[in-house]
């Protein structure tokens, strides 16, 4: 079976001809849940913008990005429009952002219900009920009516996934999904995105700089350092044996970083 997504010797470089990205090659398929780890300015959230033709102006990919039968790289927008939403579909780090703070929440879940699924009326309402509570919002009918700002960080979070879940794409690309939350929202939004991937056979791709939370999140993990794969493996291997001396800094400090939140807690 084709792979949902395939990225080939993927490259992107800055209209001064800087190379940001440098051959990162990667399939992710049904089902599969692929982590892209590295540092900030390692190059995993531009590869995450290429998979979805959403590369910021001003800078140029080449080499293949496959999403299903469709190749990204150069399509037309037009196309691209039929891919997103439907193949794929975004969680971004800060919902506030990802959101219109001046749609209703449940307008904002409808718009790719109507565009991509073609619902109107009573169905297109029952979808948006329906989107609501499979993310375990609490009081859907209220959550529906609220705009953004009504709503806490952890629920807007949900929304925004709700939005990407909508028209059950074939890979949910998470992107720092998790970072502007606090740790217990975290977690139950990890264990949201956990149940979601599982229930729908979907695939993954988790973007993060945080090595425990891709631990607990994907099978396999690339690592980027300045725009290129510097290791990649199943993530029990490559966070208990790292090969590649910056994959063994990355691991060493978030061990540190556990050991010290570990010793405040005794401590507390």
């Amino acid at each position: 079976m084709t792979p949902a997504v395939q990225v080939t010797d993927l490259r992107i470089t800055s209209a001064d001809g800087a190379v940001l990205v440098d051959g990162v090659t990667f399939a992710v398929g049904d089902g599969e849940r692929l982590g892209i780890v590295g540092e900030s300015g390692s190059g995993k959230s531009l590869t995450a913008l290429a998979v979805q033709g959403l590369l910021p102006a001003g800078l140029t990919a080449s080499g293949s990005v496959r999403v299903g039968d469709v190749e990204v790289v150069g399509a037309s927008e037009r196309t691209l429009r039929g891919v997103r939403g439907t193949a794929v579909a975004p969680v971004f780090q800060e919902p506030m952002t990802a959101l219109d703070p001046l749609m209703r929440a449940g307008d904002q879940i409808a718009e790719p219900l109507r565009r991509h699924r073609g619902l109107r009326g009573a169905e297109l309402r029952a979808a948006v009920r329906e989107a609501v509570t499979d993310v375990a919002l609490p009081d859907p009918d209220r959550v529906v009516r609220s705009y953004p700002w009504e709503l806490s960080g952890g629920q807007r979070q949900r929304v925004a996934i709700a939005m990407a879940l909508a028209c059950r794409p074939r890979v949910l690309i998470a992107d720092e999904p998790t970072t502007a939350l606090d740790v217990t929202v975290q977690a139950q939004v990890l264990d949201l995105l956990d149940r979601a991937v599982a229930d729908r056979g979907m695939g993954l791709l988790f973007i993060s700089h945080d090595l425990p939370v891709v631990a607990r999140t994907v099978d396999r993990v690339l690592v980027l350092e300045h725009g290129r794969t510097v290791e990649e493996g199943p993530v029990q291997d490559v966070v208990r044996s790292p090969a590649q001396p910056y994959t063994q800094r990355l691991v060493g400090s978030a061990r540190a970083l556990q050991d010290a939140l570990d010793a405040g807690r005794r401590g507390a």
